[in-house]
């Protein structure tokens, strides 16, 4: 039976992860500090913490590998229509040759990529959210496409 308090301690590690809005690598300082002050004296607390840290790594891990893909594509293509003569003669930043028809498929992969990366953190959001509502009611909540970092 897990108490009021293990709840609630809990449901703020969940919730401690949306502190990323706010301080730069939140999501990881504060969920790894309440987890090991507390991971000894509660299995649930234990649990939940290990939960919101193998999310957070492995949205972590998810988000780089769709940086690796968008980012190069996208400045690639930036690059290949960009006319660098006028940057120098008109004193302004010209893309003359970006119109739908020079659209290739290794930008559409770029686009898809970002949007994906968007999409994540989304969905991340919304996580959080359902499991710390579900940790507040005593249930352990096992974020989906979860890399098992810690066991």
């Amino acid at each position: 039976m897990t108490t009021t308090n293990e709840k609630n301690l809990a449901t703020v590690v969940h919730l401690s992860a949306l502190t990323q809005y706010f301080i730069p690598f939140g999501n990881y300082i504060f969920p790894i500090i309440i987890w090991s002050s507390k991971k000894d004296e509660s299995e649930f607390v234990d649990a939940n913490g290990k939960q919101v840290l193998n999310f957070q790594l492995s949205i972590f891990v998810y988000s780089v590998i769709l940086c690796l893909i968008a980012i190069p594509i996208l400045i690639y293509t930036i690059f290949k229509t960009a006319n660098f003569n006028t940057l120098f003669t008109n004193n302004h930043f010209e893309i003359e040759n970006f119109n739908i028809h020079n659209i290739t498929g290794i930008s559409i992969l770029g686009i898809i990529a970002a949007l994906l990366f968007f999409a994540i953190k989304v969905i991340e959001f919304a996580l959080i959210i359902n499991a710390a509502v579900k940790s507040s009611n005593g249930e352990v909540y096992k974020y989906p496409l979860t890399i098992p970092f810690f066991k």
